[in-house]
């Protein structure tokens, strides 16, 4: 399977022959293009036009990201699977209010169930979450009847705060305390880790769109509007609990992050390089975990795939989306 390559120091990205090759004070590392699927660059890295070709030419996506872990932007191949037909399906089913809030509701139920899951993982092994679980529910049952975009997402922001205060029942680090989100710039530890990680998810389910008929632009619960990229963020809803908040229970729990992977900078808390090669390596670690799905083993990378797949078979009206629901 093509892994994502993680790029921290400072250096030199170039093509050798046939081969990537990243130059540091460090000396030279080969990676075979054959084994790469997407590049994220977080150090200082200098490279040419003749390596975007290179790049362009073997289809991997280069990501990337501003001192503080910040998504700047992504170069990608000329889109090899373009399809007008999905595009003008993606519209219509935008600017049609009803197909557009029945797909927006299906994001959003995908995420209140994994939630859900997440808490009742740890109520069964004894954190008291019931009353926790019992308002996730209750945010549930009222989207059926939701018949708007903004009452939509008036739900999934009372949910998501009922679902972060639960954390402090969860996170076993009273440093790592949930105290209300801010993200730009995060200004508690839980807020930084929260905000890194799905930035990082944001990227990756991107990354996958790139390699369908979809277009990233139009998505349907976040508006498409002045943001470049929507229908990424739609996806990542799902994906959210299941991904980037599993990667930060674990980390947190196992004392693989602690205060000491934080710096303050202009206002704000973020993770060092340290805590970034961390929380980067358990993220990748989660995205290449294979589990059971509809009688086949597939990773999680993979199954953001499979979400697309099934956004596109709705589009096009052959079968109505259901979104991905953890078994725990």
């Amino acid at each position: 399977m093509k892994k994502n390559i993680f790029i921290f120091s400072s250096g030199e990205l170039k093509r050798e022959e046939n081969t990537l090759c990243f130059v540091s004070s460090e000396g030279k590392k080969y990676v075979p293009v054959s084994n790469v699927s997407a590049l994220y660059i977080f150090g200082e890295v200098s490279f040419n036009k003749k390596l975007l070709e290179f790049l362009s030419s073997n289809e991997i996506i280069l990501h990337i990201f501003n001192y503080f872990g910040y998504y700047i932007g992504s170069f990608y191949p000329r889109t090899h699977y373009n399809s007008g037909y999905m595009t003008l399906k993606q519209c219509e089913h935008y600017l049609d209010k009803s197909k557009r809030v029945n797909l927006a509701r299906k994001f959003v139920e995908g995420a209140l169930l994994n939630m859900i899951k997440n808490l009742s993982y740890y109520e069964n092994r004894g954190v008291k979450l019931s009353t926790y679980i019992e308002r996730l529910r209750d945010c549930l049952n009222s989207i059926c009847e939701i018949q708007s975009i903004e009452k939509l997402m008036s739900v999934e922001g009372r949910s998501k705060e009922e679902y972060y205060r639960s954390f402090n029942e969860i996170l076993k680090n009273d440093n790592f305390r949930y105290v209300g989100r801010e993200r730009r710039p995060p200004r508690s530890p839980l807020d930084t880790l929260l905000s890194f990680g799905n930035s990082l998810l944001y990227v990756a389910v991107l990354g996958e769109i790139y390699k369908t008929h979809l277009d990233p632009r139009i998505g349907f619960l976040h508006a498409s509007n002045f943001r470049k990229f929507s229908l990424n963020l739609d996806v990542a809803e799902v994906f959210k609990p299941v991904i980037v908040d599993r990667v930060i229970f674990t980390l947190v729990n196992k004392r693989m992050i602690d205060e000491s992977s934080l710096e303050k900078e202009i206002g704000g808390i973020y993770l060092n390089e340290r805590g970034r090669r961390i929380f980067v390596e358990e993220f990748n670690r989660k995205m290449s975990q294979v589990i059971s799905f509809q009688k086949r083993r597939v990773s999680y990378q993979r199954l953001i795939r499979f979400e697309l797949y099934k956004i596109e078979k709705h589009l096009m009206g052959e079968k109505e989306y259901v979104p991905f629901v953890s078994q725990w």
